[in-house]
């Protein structure tokens, strides 16, 4: 169970320092015939006496800070992928008639928890939330929890063993002990009935099936407050009249809303909208909008290292603010929880994805149902932030029938868990012939808005060729550039027909522009990327230097040429 806006619960912070043990042969978890052992490392065993043998003690171990990735945490962890054990020693006071969960916002990418010495669960996927009930199981006065965190890539894993980002290991975001009430709000969605703007719809879970509750909701500003009772699931459904300021990049209006059961009440900021696609336009509140966007990596400012907290998300949207965006695409994965409420306040639209990347294991049923699993997991964190308006199943993905068949199944999904937001994938370009680039892919049936990423001047052709470009896109829907970009080093400068510097990637930028504003149906952009990142594919010394150097700032935190290129044209959108 996935508690939904846990940081309206009550709860605990686990964050801070962990011991931790670096562990690339597993020893911690089999045995030397490769069994699983049932005294490993999450027993936390102590020696007793002299004769004792332990060959492991978490109490002498290296601290690391948590949230984080230990690749940037201990230099000697740069490159590796493998398990590393984590323990946290803390106190605790179950509270009578409460229940107790452990909260995990993300770890990469299996993880293995365990308290007291037995195991809780475990969890597959490094960018979506989990946790497990310990009521009963945490003790009054002192207690440990283990984790073991093995990233290592999988052909069968999501997403799959090559990337083009860092490969991050560790408790990447925030752990919680929350507290909450026997019988409590496990789940609620509210908005907009969808292509109405005078009807509040919305449905309140209860964490048990319990007939005849009473759940209130009250949106003070509205003048609303509903007493509500549970059917026999403990859920209520609703429908009440009402016409809220909507939310826009504009005037990204929240409402205070207070959801009440018994001892338990929880409040959250919601916002009301409407959007989707009429013909070529995309239209927002029954307006068509130019997406005026960026793609983010979850990298963090200045310091480089997974980025988690919400000082991170106030200065990578602020630059994204700076720039003219009122659109993100947060890419390739689901970003944590602060970027997206943070984009919700600053007026920034955003698209949310899942690792469903590059050459996926089509074929294979765990893989299909690792990838739904982390679109449901997406979802289900997220419906309630009003920003959200795609969701992505895919990037960059190679024709197959099997690849159709795979896709087509996760965008059917995402349209009936939630019809009210557009659905996409990031295509790519299906060749060019006599000048003109063709952009064809059979996902477009099941997508909204076509999308796709084209990189001319950059992997092939020259940034002139941008000047007579023709494009065929045969749908009757609107086209959205997912990607494009140069590589530069910031400092670095020449002419504008020399590569890695700043005027080649501003010229590229001016040029990219031109040529898809001259398209019918350009809706939009999120240009790649906003910021240098780490990726092992990138090695090209005194350049790259391990650093992918298509962002529009360095990641020192300094604005290249063509960040002031990609702000004028937004200023004339």
């Amino acid at each position: 169970m996935t508690l939904q806006n846990v940081y309206a619960r009550d709860y605990q912070t686990l964050n801070g320092s962990w011991n931790y043990i670096i562990d690339p042969f597993d020893m911690g978890y089999y045995d030397y015939r490769l069994k699983e052992n049932p005294n490993g490392f999450f027993k936390n065993q102590k020696a007793k006496h002299k004769a004792d043998l332990v060959e492991y003690n978490f109490d002498t171990a290296p601290l690391m800070l948590i949230p984080s990735d230990w690749n940037t945490k201990n230099s000697q962890l740069f490159f590796y992928e493998g398990s590393v054990w984590f323990k946290k020693d803390f106190n605790y006071s179950p509270q009578p008639g409460k229940k107790t969960f452990a909260y995990f916002g993300a770890v990469n990418y299996d993880a293995k928890v365990y308290l007291n010495g037995e195991k809780l669960g475990e969890h597959i996927g490094g960018f979506t939330p989990f946790s497990f009930d310990i009521t009963g199981k945490v003790k009054d006065g002192s207690n440990f929890i283990v984790v073991r965190v093995n990233n290592e890539r999988h052909p069968e894993g999501v997403p799959t063993v090559n990337a083009d980002w860092w490969n991050y290991g560790g408790i990447t975001r925030e752990v919680l002990l929350v507290d909450v009430p026997e019988l409590f709000i496990n789940d609620y969605l509210i908005q907009l009935e969808k292509g109405k703007y005078d009807n509040i719809t919305g449905k309140i879970n209860l964490s048990q099936p319990v007939a005849g509750k009473t759940v209130v909701l009250e949106i003070p500003e509205l003048k609303i407050k509903q007493t509500l009772s549970t059917d026999a699931s403990g859920a209520v459904s609703f429908s009440i009249k009402a016409k809220p300021e909507l939310w826009s990049p504009e005037n990204p209006k929240l409402y205070e809303i207070t959801l009440a059961s018994g001892e338990e009440k929880i409040k959250d900021k919601i916002g009301f909208r409407q959007v989707e696609t009429v013909g070529k336009e995309v239209r927002l509140n029954g307006k068509k909008i130019f997406l005026k966007g960026i793609s983010i990596h979850e990298e963090a400012p200045f310091r480089q290292g997974r980025a988690w907290s919400p000082d991170d998300a106030k200065i990578l949207l602020g630059w994204a603010k700076e720039l003219g965006c009122n659109f993100v695409r947060l890419a390739h994965y689901p970003h944590n929880e602060y970027m997206v409420r943070e984009a919700e306040k600053l007026g920034l639209m955003v698209w949310s994805e899942i690792p469903v990347y590059w050459t996926i294991h089509w074929d294979n049923p765990a893989t299909y149902a690792n990838a739904q699993k982390q679109l449901n997991d997406m979802i289900n964190r997220d419906k309630n932030r009003c920003n959200i308006v795609i969701w992505s199943v895919a990037n960059e993905t190679p024709h197959s029938e099997a690849r159709d068949l795979f896709l087509a199944n996760l965008a059917k999904f995402a349209r009936e868990k939630d019809n009210t937001r557009l659905i996409s994938m990031a295509m790519e370009v299906t060749g060019t012939r006599n000048n003109t680039s063709k952009v064809e892919d059979y996902m477009s049936q099941y997508v909204d808005i076509i999308s796709f990423n084209n990189y001319l001047g950059w992997y092939g052709g020259r940034v002139e060729d941008a000047k007579t470009r023709q494009w065929e896109i045969p749908y009757d829907k609107p086209f959205f550039v997912s990607e494009f970009g140069a590589g530069a080093l910031q400092g670095k400068h020449g002419d504008k027909g020399e590569i890695w510097t700043e005027e080649y990637q501003a010229e590229l930028y001016k040029q990219t522009l031109a040529m898809y504003n001259r398209v019918e149906g350009f809706a939009g952009t999120s240009p790649w990327i906003l910021v240098d990142f780490y990726s092992p594919r990138r090695q090209l010394n005194g350049i790259q230097d391990f650093f992918n150097r298509k962002g529009l700032i360095s990641n020192n935190g300094v604005k290249k040429q063509a960040f002031f290129v990609l702000q004028d044209f937004y200023k004339t959108k």
